[in-house]
């Protein structure tokens, strides 16, 4: 390990006073903040295996160094972020990327560091080394049946190591569509579509979950296969009650209320879970809450009126992902802000009055309405979120302590400069 808990501690400690009275101050008006702070606790978010090293784009990728090699020290990442600031305590498999060629060791080695598997993710959107059949022209809605099939086998042999490693869910998402008019039969790709989901539903353990991605635009811009909330609905609702949508933040025409349809999706139970990251144009993968905080926090806004509406568990029934590509950051860094900022945000969330606010809206008071969001959107609530840490034995102030310890370097020094990460 890079670092062990008391330096932690040390770190901590330095910082206490300041803290303290920071919070003290932040808390004084909250009549609820014990019971915010153990929400914060208990809030974990699920790194995604292929986040740990430097992203890219189709013109270039720039290598951070000190990347993983391998699972093992994948885990040995999350591991670190899970030590700073302790809401990083799952990690999310991306197949064939990150195949666990001995998962009892794997599972093992997880557990010693408090981490779990979260989803699975299956990939029949690029073509592999040992593959018999390309997907360029799709998957689950090729034209050909031994295409399908293999699209099919591969998410089935994904549940298969899920199962090895105690997740309990499958996250599909497909690049299929076409680029040119005519291409494609709209409903026979569809109608494919959603027979071989059926045939990966089968396959499913009964305790498991489906969750069905969906993407406006890309690879694919003339259409998209399951190009909107509404066709993964319509997807989940066909093949049963362990099938939901996916909502990641980044698959949407420009200007989409992600918020109205995150409450619809609860009101109809087929929320299943997200893919957390931010953008200025589309898919642009940034750090969640780099550019749209607001609207980072009216949809926790809505998922916490939702939730408390149907009596979830904020924590555990929904999927909490981080779906993110680091180009010129340190991913590690990048993970830490954006875990981060989903906890401001849903700490803000959880200020929100509810009686006021629907007072106001039976009233058709607008002005009131939007005053009630933004007083709890403009809170400085960075204390509370930061006591909820120092409670967990975390760090108060996790970037700065990755910074002034170096991991990056001590990880350098362990891996080399010229490691490559697998995934992205």
């Amino acid at each position: 390990m890079i670092f062990e808990n008391n330096r932690i501690e040390e770190l901590n400690a330095s910082a206490e006073k300041e803290h303290l009275r920071k919070f003290e101050m932040a808390s004084s008006s909250i009549k609820n903040v014990e019971e915010i702070l153990q929400k914060l606790s208990a809030f974990q978010v699920a790194i995604p295996s292929w986040a740990l090293g430097s992203g890219g784009t189709r013109f270039g990728r720039f290598s951070i160094g000190g990347e993983p090699r391998n699972l093992e020290e994948k885990i040995m990442d999350i591991a670190l972020l899970h030590k700073l600031n302790r809401s990083s305590g799952a990690i999310s498999l991306h197949i064939p990327w990150d195949i666990p060629k001995d998962a009892s060791h794997i599972k093992s080695l997880a557990a010693e560091h408090g981490i779990v598997f979260d989803a699975m993710n299956s990939n029949t959107f690029q073509d592999q080394p040992d593959q018999e059949h390309s997907y360029k022209f799709g998957s689950l809605q090729h034209v050909k049946k031994d295409v399908r099939k293999q699209a099919i086998d591969h998410n089935i042999e994904v549940i298969n190591y899920g199962k090895e490693l105690g997740s309990t869910s499958l996250t599909v998402w497909l690049a299929d569509g076409s680029s040119f008019p005519g291409q494609l039969n709209f409903r026979h790709a569809f109608q494919n579509t959603l027979e071989g989901l059926g045939e990966i539903y089968a396959s499913l353990p009964d305790d498991w979950k489906m969750f069905i991605e969906y993407k406006a635009f890309e690879p694919n811009f003339y259409s998209t296969t399951v190009g909107d909330w509404g066709q993964s609905l319509l997807l989940a609702s066909k093949l049963g009650s362990k099938a939901y949508t996916l909502v990641d933040l980044g698959h949407h025409l420009p200007n989409a209320n992600i918020e109205q349809i995150v409450s619809i999706l609860l009101m109809e139970k087929k929320l299943g879970g997200f893919h957390f990251n931010d953008s200025r144009y589309g898919d642009d993968d940034l750090t969640v809450g780099a550019m749209r905080p607001y609207q980072l926090f009216l949809i926790f806004n809505e998922l916490v009126e939702g939730m408390d509406a149907r009596g979830m568990n904020h924590a555990t029934d929904l999927g909490w992902m981080i779906d993110a590509s680091h180009n010129i950051k340190d991913p590690l860094e990048d993970l830490l802000q954006s875990v981060e900022a989903m906890k401001i945000a849903y700490a803000q969330a959880l200020l929100v009055d509810s009686v006021a606010l629907k007072a106001a809206r039976e009233n058709n008071d607008v002005v009131v309405a939007q005053e009630i969001l933004q007083d709890a959107f403009r809170t400085d609530v960075r204390p509370i979120v930061a006591e909820a840490r120092r409670r967990a034995g975390a760090a108060l102030e996790p970037l700065k302590v990755f910074r002034s310890m170096n991991v990056r370097n001590s990880l350098i020094a362990l891996r080399g400069e010229k490691t490559t990460a697998t995934g992205l």
